[in-house]
């Protein structure tokens, strides 16, 4: 159960309300900006960064998706991993999302969607383990741009998942992701929900 109330969408401000498009959204879509609308000009910012970051993407949709999602399962964010976005769903099949709880050992991962989990992984788990022999690593199979990129997901990744794990906004989630916390999630607890 949410633990902040949700504002309605008819209180929001109008930069926020037409920034998240609320007017074409799904709750499951507005889900957490629903919290956030307490503080809408904060919020903005966090959105706007986000919203910056998937929109000028140029790494691999497949390799951003099972990196989002193997940091999901690091935070526990139950929204984050019930969720799968349209624009991933045909390049990131559930048997390649269900083999992330052990992702080196799948056979489907490129050299640089392995290296990408690591990076996800570190920097969910023990971020001051990014060394420079990892940052060596990452640069035989990305450009410096590349990199930034990757560590930018990372952090959009692991703080707005943690907010959101935090904030355990669960009951409008398929029975399997809704758990609560204390239990052990995976992304492929349940039947996902599919979002714009």
């Amino acid at each position: 159960m949410s633990r902040l109330s949700h504002v309605p969408t008819n209180h929001w401000p109008d930069t926020l309300y037409q920034f998240v498009q609320a007017d074409a959204a799904t709750n499951i879509e507005l889900g957490l900006t629903r919290m956030l609308a307490h503080a809408p000009e904060a919020a903005l910012g966090a959105l706007q960064f986000g919203a910056a970051v998937v929109m000028n993407r140029t790494l691999p949709e497949r390799m951003m998706e099972l990196m989002r999602l193997r940091i999901a399962f690091h935070n526990q964010c139950r929204s984050c991993m019930a969720i799968r976005y349209q624009s991933a769903v045909a390049v990131t099949p559930e048997d390649l999302v269900c083999s992330l709880e052990k992702p080196r050992a799948e056979q489907n991962l490129s050299a640089e969607e392995i290296l990408a989990l690591e990076l996800g992984d570190r920097f969910a788990c023990n971020h001051l383990s990014i060394d420079a022999a990892l940052f060596e690593q990452l640069k035989t199979h990305f450009n410096e741009s590349e990199v930034m990129e990757l560590l930018l997901h990372c952090a959009l990744y692991v703080g707005m998942g943690r907010l959101a794990a935090v904030l355990d906004m669960t009951e409008e989630l398929p029975t399997g992701f809704a758990k609560p916390f204390g239990t052990v999630v995976t992304p492929s607890a349940d039947t996902p929900i599919t979002v714009r």
